[in-house]
């Protein structure tokens, strides 16, 4: 790669998991966690990555090369994780203030993200607040 090209480092977090991706000057190929975004074999996960870019049409998607990798929480968690690094990515990449406004208007989560994480199992419980039934009452 030359001096002039430049790479976007974007991060993002939804539920437990964790998403990076790295966007540079290509041809269009995008990967995550090493495969390439067409054979990712759930259909509902594929589209929901492929929306930024669907949304910034051709002519930006056929200038990028993005590589993405997750890790943690669950698939549609990183997902959501990718989706959220790779949107990040792409309105930093073009500098396009419009771009953003649509996918502010499209869907906040896109760029703003969801703060709500899984909240942790408790001492002597079965899961995070539920308690033993008192039967004597």
């Amino acid at each position: 790669m030359s001096s002039e090209s430049k790479v976007i480092i974007s991060v993002a977090r939804r539920k437990m998991a964790r998403a990076k991706c790295y966007l540079y000057p290509g041809k269009g190929r995008i990967f995550v966690n090493n495969v390439p975004v067409e054979l990712i074999p759930i259909e509902v996960v594929r589209m929901k990555i492929m929306e930024p870019l669907i949304l910034a049409g051709d002519g930006v998607l056929s200038k990028i090369d993005a590589k993405v990798f997750t890790s943690g929480g669950g698939i549609l968690g990183q997902a959501d994780a990718a989706r959220m690094a790779l949107a990040r990515a792409l309105v930093r990449f073009t500098g396009s203030v419009e771009l953003k406004e649509l996918y502010k208007h499209y869907d906040r989560t896109m760029i703003a993200g969801d703060p709500r994480q899984t909240e942790a199992e408790k001492w002597m419980r079965y899961s995070a607040r539920r308690w033993r039934q008192k039967s004597y009452r």
